[in-house]
């Protein structure tokens, strides 16, 4: 193996966070029980890995989107095989457009939008550096956080799809928040 395909490996798997944060975006909570993201998660970083040689970019932005477009093959292929019902036309949605959509708003919370090569990558490793921190947090903080402000559910609808009071909610995006500023704010000096 030669030592840029073995960068690119090292690279693949530092986005591990960032695709688990996206997978559990889009699968719907009855679907849950059922279908684990990081099951999904594994298998795009495994077909990664298998197809490296097919990667033509450069840049993390393009690594992002390069398994974000794998990703969204891999949740479209689970979520036919564990969902029951019959096709409805009006309900479909392009799961790769919600995968870009959730990726955008991930972005959009962290900066404006920023034009330069090196701004863009500056941005793609904050991407990263916040989806590692939320693996980081308990389970129902990340996916109270991920609810709340980038789905833009109102703290009722976080507590009805957590199974929560609106208080308990409340509790676990202050604790959530607390936690994540500490993981992201470099420690002083």
């Amino acid at each position: 193996m030669d030592e840029p395909s073995r960068g690119n490996e090292l690279a693949v798997e530092s986005f591990r966070s960032y695709l688990l944060l996206l997978a559990r975006m889009q699968i719907e909570s009855k679907l849950r029980p059922k279908l684990d993201a990081s099951d999904v998660v594994q298998q795009t970083l495994l077909d990664a890995h298998r197809q490296l040689d097919q990667f033509r970019g450069s840049t993390p932005a393009e690594m992002a989107g390069w398994l974000r477009g794998m990703l969204a093959c891999n949740l479209a292929d689970a979520v036919r095989m564990y969902s029951r019902r019959k096709r409805n036309v009006a309900r479909e949605r392009s799961l790769e457009a919600a995968l870009d959509a959730s990726s955008a708003q991930i972005g959009d919370w962290l900066a404006a939008q920023q034009s330069s090569p090196s701004q863009k990558a500056e941005r793609t490793e904050d991407l990263l550096r916040l989806a590692k921190a939320l693996a980081e947090l308990p389970e129902a903080q990340s996916e109270a956080v991920v609810l709340h402000y980038w789905q833009r559910k109102t703290l009722a609808e976080v507590a009805g799809q957590l199974g929560r009071t609106v208080p308990a909610v409340a509790g676990l995006l202050q604790r959530g928040l607390k936690t994540l500023r500490t993981l992201l704010v470099p420690a002083e000096e």
